[in-house]
């Protein structure tokens, strides 16, 4: 989101993003900004779909949307030459045409970064500037970066802004974007809040909590990879079953379909992945901001050294995989919009994720990049021989299937003590309320 505003400031596309002239416009003007892109439709009018891929539709956005004013519209004055149409470029290689309006991230996406712990460490660092002076003095730059910091994502929004999702019923951002994760993925961020006991997110949720999310991905990333290892099996048994996989992808989206009826979870989604999208730009380049933290890393380092560094001013140690987490939210993000959008539900159409001779053969890459670093960042076998099924002994799908029709309720919630961030996404665990301790590698 904020990702894509920063590219459309930079001088030629080929450019990194401007993040200094992104943190010069006014957080008001921003925070109209974020109104436009709502109101544009986002992922109700994703082109080359009949129905909305996420569930987002226009009449949750034209509920949820500021009025406009006759021929003033909401977004206002931004610097000269930038049109900001409410237009995204996902990764090409899902094979999407880039320039023409399209969805903000998935939530997935939110949930990713956030477990690199770069949230905890931008509010350390915002807390220090607000508070005292135990970091340097910093340029003029950084003191706007801060002050929009600050307005945007850590204080409540303005009065009905489609961003106004903390109240007097939940009050603290970081347990909201918890309960979201919770809900959608039956997922916990690998490092618990600082100063919250227990786990309230998952308080008053119900047994409707996607609890069984975990499972079945693991099992859609391991099927994948065994019809991607024998896509070119001339003779001898090939436990491909492209069935199986379409039923999989078939399962998470009717999963994540029922956390968004009637429209719910759309304004979260939207919220979280515009906060974390703030964070992630600040460590993807060496901006004014980084220079100012001495975090800078040059044109070769990436967001987790960046990340590395400011983390070690403020007295946090991120998780030793941000890397691939940073990457991953990037990969993850699409391939559920497609699943959610049913892109996968057929047989044929399951093929292009492991057939090196469809006509998207980018697909297949971005799948094998992807369970290269989901094994990585999690600790989870998906390319060890125990989940290889050469032979016509091992069945290529398990004695059952996957059942998500009966809701499961959730174990009482368990305490953890925090880890300042440390540690890597985890999926959830039977028995232990989707909490297991971090992997390691």
């Amino acid at each position: 989101m904020f990702r894509t505003l920063a590219r459309l400031l930079a001088p030629a596309v080929t450019d990194p993003p401007n993040a200094d002239g992104l943190y010069t416009i006014h957080p008001l003007q921003l925070s109209r900004w974020l109104e436009e892109v709502w109101a544009h439709g986002g992922q109700a009018s994703w082109p080359g779909f009949g129905t909305s891929p996420t569930g987002v539709t226009a009449t949750t956005v034209q509920r949820v949307a500021l009025p406009t004013q006759p021929g003033t519209g909401l977004l206002g004055t931004l610097p000269s030459g930038v049109d900001v149409p409410g237009q995204f470029s996902p990764p090409p290689a899902l094979g999407i045409v880039p320039g023409v309006a399209l969805p903000w991230d998935h939530l997935v996406y939110a949930f990713l970064v956030e477990s690199t712990g770069v949230a905890e460490v931008t509010r350390e660092v915002v807390r220090r500037y607000s508070v005292g002076e135990t970091l340097e003095a910093v340029s003029d730059v950084t003191y706007s970066w801060l002050r929009a910091t600050e307005e945007l994502f850590f204080r409540d929004p303005p009065l009905f802004s489609v961003t106004s999702t903390v109240s007097t019923l939940r009050p603290d951002h970081r347990l909201n974007r918890r309960n979201a994760y919770w809900r959608m993925f039956g997922m916990d961020l690998p490092h618990p809040p600082s100063g919250v006991d227990g786990q309230p997110w998952k308080t008053d949720v119900g047994p409707t909590a996607n609890l069984g999310f975990g499972t079945v991905w693991i099992d859609f990333l391991r099927q994948v990879w065994v019809a991607i290892e024998n896509d070119s099996n001339a003779v001898g048994a090939n436990p491909t079953d492209s069935s199986y996989i379409a039923y999989l992808a078939r399962t998470l989206q009717e999963m994540m379909a029922m956390r968004r009826r009637a429209g719910m979870l759309a304004r979260e989604e939207f919220t979280y992945v515009v906060t974390m999208s703030w964070f992630h730009l600040l460590v993807e380049t060496d901006n004014r901001v980084v220079a100012d933290l001495q975090a800078g890393v040059g044109a070769a380092g990436n967001a987790a050294d960046r990340l590395a560094r400011i983390a070690q001013r403020v007295g946090i140690e991120p998780p030793r995989r941000a890397r691939e987490l940073f990457e991953l939210a990037d990969l993850v993000s699409p391939v559920l919009m497609f699943i959610e959008a049913g892109r996968f539900n057929d047989a044929a159409d399951a093929e292009l994720l492991y057939r090196s001779a469809s006509p998207s053969p980018a697909v297949r890459e971005t799948m094998n990049r992807l369970i290269d670093l989901w094994q990585s960042a999690t600790g989870q076998v998906i390319k060890g021989a125990d989940v290889r099924t050469h032979g016509p002994a091992a069945p290529a799908q398990p004695l059952r299937l996957h059942d998500t029709s009966a809701p499961v309720a959730p174990a009482a919630p368990v305490s953890t003590a925090s880890t300042n961030g440390t540690g890597p996404p985890v999926a959830p665990v039977a028995g232990t309320n989707g909490v297991r301790p971090p992997a390691r590698l």
